[in-house]
């Protein structure tokens, strides 16, 4: 059986990071989709794209940036997946765009969002997606988070799902990850969250 780990993308090196994100439209998007206020397409370049990444995950800093934007999971040691976990205040395009299920409950405090998924091409139908989501909701309870929340899209029965598609996620990961559907806005998306510790008063009980 592959052995799969993960660690912050901020105890990793950059060199694993670029690994990940080398191929598909991963490696021109570099999950700044929600990072940027306006349209990614018109208002960055891949130059900058690129070094966003990098600043925001805080590789190659040994562990010494106290933050960062995701996790990267490990198949027997070689850097296979990504997924991005932060604060839902960290992504600008959630608060500019108007889905308004993107910000549900906007005052509750603790909710880190979980955004966006990266399997390596050869590491792929292998279960990692999973992986990489049950590890949101470990490193969710270590770093204080209050609630973890996704945004999946849940296939239509017998389609096949591409998968650019599936970079938010599908519902049943999230679901087998201990994740519950807080609301369905449209055909095929859902809001999902995890709730992980104290919340506020005003906090809906699942």
């Amino acid at each position: 059986m592959p052995e799969f780990n993960w660690r912050s993308a901020n105890e990793a090196t950059c060199e694993d990071l670029e690994a990940v994100f080398d191929a598909g439209g991963a490696r021109k998007c570099r999950c700044q989709a929600l990072k940027v206020p306006g349209w990614i397409w018109r208002d960055t370049t891949q130059e900058e794209r690129d070094e966003a990444l990098l600043e925001q995950s805080g590789c190659g800093t040994s562990g010494s940036s106290s933050s960062t934007s995701g996790l990267i999971g490990y198949v027997d040691g070689e850097p296979a997946g990504w997924v991005a976990v932060e604060p839902r205040e960290n992504y600008p395009r959630i608060w500019a765009r108007q889905k308004a299920w993107m910000r549900m409950d906007p005052d509750l405090d603790g909710v880190w969002s979980v955004t966006c998924f990266v399997v390596r091409p050869g590491f792929r139908r292998q279960g990692l997606m999973y992986e990489l989501a049950a590890a949101t909701v470990e490193y969710g309870t270590k770093v204080g988070a209050h609630v973890l929340e996704g945004y999946p899209t849940e296939p239509v029965p017998g389609k096949t799902v591409i998968w650019d598609e599936a970079s938010v996620g599908l519902l049943q990961v999230f679901l087998a990850a201990g994740f519950e559907v807080e609301a369905s806005p449209t055909l095929r998306r859902r809001v999902v969250r995890h709730r992980l510790g104290a919340t506020t008063p005003d906090a809906h009980p699942a």
